[in-house]
């Protein structure tokens, strides 16, 4: 399954010479621009969009897939350009974006600063989400964050381990029952090495930021990673192997190949509504430090056409219909606090509650990450297959 990363990258205005035709704003008609996946796109066809119209009469979101992240950027530029001026931006709601785009946009005051607009469900997103993200511009809705998934047949669920150190000793008791993804080829095996990395640098996600990388810190934070790393491969499936990619792990598991997997919140649970791993697949989330998540946010132009029906329904999001069908539709995490969805579903999905969510900063720390694992971790595996 393709997944599109939280933050949008930088993009080009030529892209907009891509942009979907659109018809000027209309009153009363949300225009609402994702370059998500097609699971975010069905999950606002399916649940969000009937619900919202069916709560306010007259009102339609005319959804569109602005293509890749280089066509919802071209999107917002043109949002910018119209800023100031009375042209039509043609755009009232983005899902999946980043405030820090484009670049220089909320200097400029071109989104939408929620902590200021009252919205009645504002105070109830999940302190983390406010945490990690840092700015009013950015609304968190949805969340995914990497568990260990496992066979209960094999392992009762409480038994399984809660902490690094008992994954560890578990791994090694257990050879041949766990693997994990290359970390180049998707982020449940990916932010398992991360995980590795944050233990052998005293459990700290601050030490790493987007900008503070250099070679001589690198060498030594990743180099204890790998050194973790190294010592549990030969405890792995095949004493070694590394699957393909996020899918494959869970196919494994799915076929009693092996007992636990790092995987992706919203994969896992939506692979057991879909059959994919069978109901007594559990799943658990580390208590001493999570392993690596994040959330997807909403942001909205002060200058869109219907900004207050905009605001409308961004508040309906973070209600608890919508929440709830986060997780039970959409397989993911809810924005606002877990108080405020149901209690069968806090019930249901407790072990999965998370106390922290770090998030890895990406940039030259991912790159190196990814290349440091192949030439210290896993020197025989062939990275271009």
């Amino acid at each position: 399954m393709r997944r599109r990363t939280f933050l949008i990258g930088t993009g080009s205005a030529l892209a907009a010479a891509a942009l979907p035709r659109m018809a000027f704003a209309e009153a009363n008609r949300i225009d609402w621009y994702t370059s998500s996946d097609q699971n975010i796109i069905d999950f606002w066809t399916n649940v969000v969009k009937p619900k919202f119209e069916a709560a306010n009469a007259g009102v339609t979101i005319n959804l569109v897939d602005g293509g890749d992240n280089a066509g919802l950027q071209a999107i917002a530029e043109r949002a910018l350009a119209a800023l100031g001026s009375s042209a039509d931006p043609q755009a009232d709601f983005f899902e999946g974006f980043d405030a820090r785009q484009p670049v220089g946009a909320i200097d400029k005051g071109l989104w939408i600063d929620f902590s200021k607009e009252n919205l009645s469900n504002y105070s109830k997103i999940n302190p983390l989400a406010i945490k990690i993200d840092g700015l009013p511009q950015n609304l968190p809705y949805r969340g995914s964050q990497v568990l260990l998934a496992f066979d209960t047949t094999k392992l009762p669920a409480d038994k399984a381990p809660k902490t690094w150190p008992d994954l560890v000793a578990w791994i090694k008791a257990n050879p041949g029952q766990f693997i994990y993804n290359r970390p180049d080829k998707g982020g449940s095996g990916g932010n398992f090495v991360v995980r590795a990395i944050y233990e052998a640098n005293g459990k700290d996600p601050s030490l790493f930021a987007v900008d503070n990388y250099t070679k001589a810190k690198g060498d030594e934070a990743l180099g204890k990673g790998f050194d973790i790393l190294k010592d549990l491969a030969p405890s792995l499936m095949d004493k070694g192997a590394y699957t393909s990619g996020n899918t494959q792990s869970i196919q494994l598991l799915g076929q009693g190949a092996v007992t636990m997997i790092p995987a992706w919140s919203d994969q896992a649970l939506s692979a057991i509504s879909q059959g994919v791993l069978p109901d007594t697949t559990g799943l658990v989330q580390l208590s001493d430090l999570g392993f690596p998540g994040n959330f997807a946010r909403i942001t909205i132009p002060t200058n869109g056409a219907n900004k207050a029906l905009a605001l409308k329904l961004a508040d309906f999001v973070l209600g608890e219909e919508v929440q709830s069908a986060v997780l039970t539709e959409l397989g993911g995490f809810p924005g606002v606090s877990w108080d405020y969805v149901s209690k069968d579903l806090r019930d249901k999905y407790a072990a999965l509650i998370p106390t922290s969510i770090p998030v890895w900063p990406g940039g030259d720390w991912d790159k190196n990450m990814k290349d440091g694992w192949y030439r210290n971790v896993a020197p025989n595996v062939d990275r271009s297959k």
